[in-house]
Order: structure tokens, then sequence, then C-alpha cells
């Protein structure tokens, strides 16, 4: 199997030119405002898992904090669209690239540090020393806390990336090994075709789960601070 290994996460282009942008609209249009006075039962459950998302991911927040839910629902809402739709055959999942993952993360992170220290200075600054810190420890760990604040969007990012990236490239590997044993043993083919179905239907939950835990982390990164 020549296949490169990697070919599924390269950039696709058309005529040499990226059609990341267009890839990344894809999802808006799973998501319809409703026209009609009376929802169909599809918009009704969106709405109602929207809503129910929503009043998990509010339910700590303040009244400041609060108004970052439309935000926050829509950033859920395009990485699971996104995660989804990139398990398709010969599809393009864009939250593969650490590149795109840290153009979401450093971005919110940035904006919930900077409303701490604009609206909460003393407490976000009280956040780089641990109360009862030792004086000789004192400058170690205000640059220890420092690094680890630094970290968090970096955090966010290559988590995504690599739950993604994983369950992707196995997918693969799975699916290429079920496609060489057809024709040199059908039973372990059988077999290993049906570990490949169990596996895309544990990354459908993977897609979701990624796409809830990215949003819920940096909903704790704004009630830090807000």
């Amino acid at each position: 199997m020549n296949e490169n290994l990697f070919a599924s996460f390269i950039t696709p282009t058309i005529v040499g030119i990226p059609i990341v942008i267009l890839i990344i609209a894809v999802p808006s249009i799973l998501f319809p405002s409703p026209t009609r006075l009376i929802s169909n039962r599809l918009t009704s459950l969106q709405q109602w898992l929207i809503q129910l998302v929503l009043k998990q991911l509010m339910m700590m927040h303040s009244i400041k904090g609060r108004t970052w839910s439309l935000m926050l629902i829509s950033l859920i809402l395009f990485i699971g669209s996104t995660n989804l739709l990139g398990l398709l055959p010969h599809s393009f999942t864009p939250t593969t690239q650490l590149s795109m993952n840290l153009g979401m993360a450093v971005p919110l992170w940035a904006a919930a540090v900077i409303t701490g220290f604009r609206h909460k200075t003393k407490m976000s600054l009280a956040h780089l020393l641990p109360q009862g810190t030792p004086v000789p420890l004192i400058p170690m760990l205000v640059i220890i806390e420092t690094i680890s604040l630094f970290i968090q969007p970096m955090a966010l990012a290559v988590r995504l990336t690599a739950n993604i990236t994983a369950g992707h490239l196995l997918m693969h590997l799975i699916g290429g090994a079920t496609l060489v044993l057809t024709s040199i043993s059908p039973t372990t083919a059988s077999i290993t075709f049906t570990i490949l179905i169990l596996l895309t239907i544990l990354e459908f939950a993977v897609a979701l789960i990624q796409a809830y835990v990215f949003t819920l982390l940096v909903s704790l990164y704004l009630h830090d601070n807000t």
C-alpha cells in the first residue's frame, strides 16, 4: 500500500488555490435560521440541544460571563460539525491542523485573560502567586505560574489536534489492513471490519466530546476571569 498515511491531512487545493475557507464555511449550512412560525422537528431538535448545551455552559457564569454565550455556542457548533463532516469519506478535517486550532484558542484565551486583568486586576495577579507561599520561593512560583498561564492556549489546540488526528490515523490503518486481508483471510478481514465499525462509532462520539471539552475549557478560563 503506497498511499501516504498523512495524505488526508494535506490542505486541499483547486488549481493551486487552497479551499480551506470554503470547507470552513460548510458547517454554517447545517444550521439554517428558522423562517417559519412553527419549526419542523429537525429545527426544534437542534434548538432544544443548543439550549441544553448552553444551559450547561452558562450555569456557573456571572451576568458578565453570560454575554459570551453566543460566542461559546457558535464555537461548539462549529467544532462539532467540522469534526463530524471530517469523518465522511474523501473529506478534509480543518481541526487536524494545529495552526487553525491555535487560531481559535489564542484569541479566545487572550480575550478572557485581558477581561480578567481589566475588571479583576488584583484577583488575576493573585492567581500568579498561591497563598501562603514562602518568601524564597515567590520568584520561582511567579515564573512557573506565568508559564502555565501562557501554555493554556497551546494545550487547548494540541489536545484537539492530537485527538482528532489520532482517530483518523487509526481508522486509516485499520481500513487499509481490512482491505489487504480481504483477499488473504476473509475471516480475519471480517473481524477487522467489525473493529473498524466500532471505531467509527467511537470517533463520532470523540468528535462531539472534543468540541464540548474545547468549549468547556474556554468557558472555565472565562469563569476564572469574570
